[in-house]
């Protein structure tokens, strides 16, 4: 059981998941290694743990991190967490610290690491002993090639999960935490932990749960703006917290404001109840440091360019980052697949039904963006067509595994760089089950005359117990087949099953709602607005970037079938020197003259020149309406009043 808003109050209920009920034996959880204590749901006893991090090292990027921990004489196992929600893999950077010491008294501690679980640290506390101190340096990356930079001279972003070591023994939710963040001088920080009290320049946030604290970063910067969202009617509170590399980047226009208004405001009415008691984004607007996207219950860390506000064009709209990592905040934290529940963040979690955590959460984004007016219905259906045609015809990888089989790559790959993405595939849960869901709502809508749709779905799957966040209320399959058969009655079983396995294809969902993918010799509006290099996907097999690097080869592709592979240089193309227009150029006469199109090619010091027999001409993806069908992806992504 665990401690609710008032913490002393109320009770309750924690669900665990089923997929633990293997792991469950008189309500203790066992441990990864038989040296930890396994996490059982008991309050840690001897107290609350002080955690101060000193947040002002930026020249050398550096977080200090003290602690001061209650306990009792005897052995003592903590953990530094390991495995990170919403990165649904052991992804924390355990190398990141450095300099860890114990002491008591004034004396140090002897500790040893466990050699099954390395984030565990093992250390016997002397008797007469009441409290220790735990300190460590926090060393971030200080170049891109060391991982994501999170510290420059005008921001940073720190996240809790890599700056506090917590107690074995004790589910997460039963270990209580005193936070206080030390900032550089002048400074705005924001954050979903509610502050108590300052001391100038240290704030002191008020006391939560781990498993909250963890869930609660920090985006702080010398240039900063909350913007309020909040809906009009409203009590609950939402804010988009904006930290910039200069002033300048930070001036929101009241039509770009008023958009993002709108979201907020579509996403309430998508899902009715809120599962938060306010809620803060934290967006950057860096060139500087690096750019992310990551879900907390109460909050979201967000991070692009510098040209968000001023850079905007309105015909394209605005990215759907902040939209996907909201509904996050009701798909994925308030309620999560069963066995992503895990009782503390050394326990393995299981990523089995991140098809509905990612693959709806990427659905909803994109139809939120378009309702809102975030991103205009044309650019809306735009973007659609880039992705029907990816699951149309650049995922060969489909021919030997399946949706359901890429919920395992955040454990199996990390998101390391793929040579062949197209054939390997990666997380293809995210789109694929934007595929999956398209088709559902156009099936319901198709069988319902439009009388229901997948809005019904959302609201009775996530919008139940409004105002419920302390709790994570978990999913199986079989309760998503029970609701959506609550909307409307079908196999939804093998609905699923068949397209999550591999077989039945992933685009069908087009043409019940009314549309088809056709392919033409012109980029849509959308991806000509947001090109960055030669797309030839749709006709050689070929992606290559502005300096003729080709970063992906279709596999059986013209190009991949005529020995091409990623990682190459185009130098030329029939002897003119590389750039896309002069590919463009060669690919049309090609349609017409027959002769093979010569590429001279560059792999580490080698040149080879390479014919490709192609002859379809320039192939780009756009989505036309099918004559005499009902539309039903219009109002999918037209707004509800």
């Amino acid at each position: 059981m665990r401690v609710t808003p008032s913490w002393k109050l109320r009770m309750t209920r924690r669900l665990l998941p089923l997929a633990l009920s293997s792991l469950l034996l008189a309500g203790t959880v066992h441990a990864i290694s038989p040296t930890i204590p396994p996490p059982q749901d008991v309050a840690y006893a001897p107290g609350t743990i002080k955690v101060e991090v000193d947040a002002r090292n930026l020249d050398q990027r550096i977080f200090k991190i003290k602690q001061t921990i209650p306990v009792q004489a005897g052995p003592l196992t903590l953990l530094y967490p390991r495995w990170v929600p919403g990165g649904h893999s052991p992804r924390n950077g355990l190398d990141d610290i450095a300099g860890l010491r114990f002491t008591a008294n004034g004396q140090t501690l002897n500790w040893k690491r466990d050699t099954l679980e390395v984030g565990a640290f093992h250390l016997i506390v002397p008797a007469g002993i009441s409290e220790i101190t735990a300190e460590f340096d926090l060393l971030t990356a200080t170049g891109p090639g060391q991982g994501r930079v999170v510290m420059t001279p005008n921001m940073l972003n720190l996240q809790f999960i890599s700056a506090a070591l917590y107690p074995a023994g004790h589910y997460m939710h039963k270990i209580m935490i005193d936070p206080r963040v030390t900032y550089p001088t002048g400074w705005t920080a924001f954050t979903a932990l509610h502050e108590e009290g300052r001391n100038g320049d240290t704030v002191n946030y008020a006391d939560v749960p781990f498993d909250i604290f963890v869930d609660s970063p920090v985006y702080a910067g010398r240039h900063a703006k909350n913007i309020d969202l909040t809906p009009k009617g409203s009590t609950v509170p939402v804010k988009l917290g904006v930290v910039a590399d200069a002033p300048k980047y930070l001036e929101a226009k009241p039509e770009q404001v008023k958009l993002h208004q709108q979201m907020v405001e579509q996403a309430l009415k998508l899902f009715g109840g809120q599962h938060y008691d306010h809620y803060q984004f934290l967006f950057s607007l860096s060139n500087q440091m690096g750019g992310n996207g990551l879900e907390h219950q109460r909050s979201s860390e967000n991070g692009v360019g510098v040209d968000y506000f001023t850079g905007w064009k309105e015909k394209s709209g605005f990215t759907d980052l902040l939209a996907h990592e909201f509904v996050h905040s009701w798909n994925g934290k308030y309620r999560r697949g069963a066995d992503l529940w895990v009782p503390n963040l050394n326990t393995p979690m299981q990523d089995s039904l991140l098809w509905v955590y990612e693959g709806q959460t990427q659905y909803w984004g994109n139809v939120l963006a378009a309702r809102s007016g975030m991103r205009p219905l044309p650019a809306s259906i735009d973007a659609l067509a880039l992705v029907a045609a990816t699951y149309a015809e650049n995922r060969p990888g489909l021919s030997w595994r399946g949706i359901q089989d890429t919920t395992n790559d955040p454990i199996v790959v990390g998101r390391a760089p793929r040579a062949y993405l197209n054939y390997q595939m990666s997380e293809d849960y995210y789109r694929g089950g934007q595929m999956i869901w398209l088709e559902a709502d156009a099936l319901i809508r198709s069988k319902t005359g439009g009388k229901k749709s997948l809005d019904d779905f959302a609201r009775a799957f996530f919008g139940v117990n409004d105002g419920e966040w302390q709790v994570q209320n978990t999913y199986t399959f079989e309760d998503v087949v029970a609701t959506l058969n609550g909307v409307h009655p079908h196999d939804w079983t093998t609905f699923l099953r068949d397209r999550l396995d591999g077989k039945t294809g992933l685009v069908g969902g087009f043409a019940l709602a009314g549309w088809a993918l056709v392919f033409k010799d012109t980029p849509n509006a959308y991806a000509k607005a947001n090109g960055g290099g030669g797309d030839f996907t749709y006709s050689l097999g070929l992606s290559i970037s502005k300096g003729g690097d080709i970063s992906d080869v279709r596999w059986d592709s013209p190009a991949f079938n005529a020995g091409i592979g990623s990682g190459a240089t185009v130098v030329a193309v029939n002897g003119q020197a590389y750039d896309e227009d002069a590919l463009k150029a060669a690919i049309t006469a090609a349609k017409t003259d027959k002769t093979p199109i010569e590429l001279l090619l560059k792999s580490f010091d080698r040149y080879r020149t390479v014919k490709l027999d192609y002859h379809g001409g320039l192939r780009y993806p756009h989505l036309e309406r099918i004559a005499g069908k009902p539309d039903y992806l219009t109002p999918i992504l037209t707004a509800r009043k």
